[in-house]
């Protein structure tokens, strides 16, 4: 597989898990179950949205398409309580930077290093775009059991649907 192909395919995992977990907020019944904490969960599904939505409008918008973004961390993790629409307006925005940026990767921009330091180290940026999108299925999973637990509604919102990957075709 070329560079280019995984870069595609990265772009359609990535967008995917995104619309996934937009459709995980939509479930939710109501803006309080999305910052619910039960005993032995660490982050609410409010908190690992703005999580989501800060890494990838950082890493991907900012640094590879160039979208502008200023990210703040620590408010990801300090915020509660808001409103379900601030969330989707959050990932709306994600999905549109993370649209915008992928198309841009070459295999030269995929074979350098990654432009800033990613906390005490440099890495390959291919590597580090693959860990973005394994990071956001990490968590799109959390949020998953997370929805489950503190509602009790047990529905599949098509979280991982192959048919929305790059490569999906009808099989008759």
């Amino acid at each position: 597989m070329s560079v280019r192909a995984l870069a595609t395919h990265l772009h359609a995992i990535i967008l995917r898990d995104l619309r996934a977990l937009r459709r995980e907020v939509e479930a939710y019944p109501d803006d309080a179950a999305l910052w619910a904490l039960p005993a032995g969960i660490a982050n609410s599904c409010g908190t690992l949205v703005l999580h989501l939505a800060g890494n990838l409008r950082l890493y991907v918008g900012h640094v590879i398409g160039g979208v502008p973004y200023e990210r703040d961390r620590p408010h990801e993790f300090a915020a509660r309580d808001l409103p379900r629409a601030e969330l989707l307006h959050e990932l709306n925005a994600t999905i549109e930077a993370v649209d915008r940026a992928l198309p841009l990767l070459t295999d030269d921009v995929l074979a350098r290093e990654f432009p800033p330091p990613i906390g005490p180290v440099r890495v390959n940026t291919q590597e580090f775009l693959l860990h973005c999108a394994v990071h956001l299925g990490y968590h799109l999973g959390q949020v998953d059991y997370h929805r489950r637990i503190t509602t009790g509604i047990t529905m599949t919102v098509a979280t991982v649907a192959p048919t929305e990957l790059s490569s999906a075709r009808p099989s008759a």
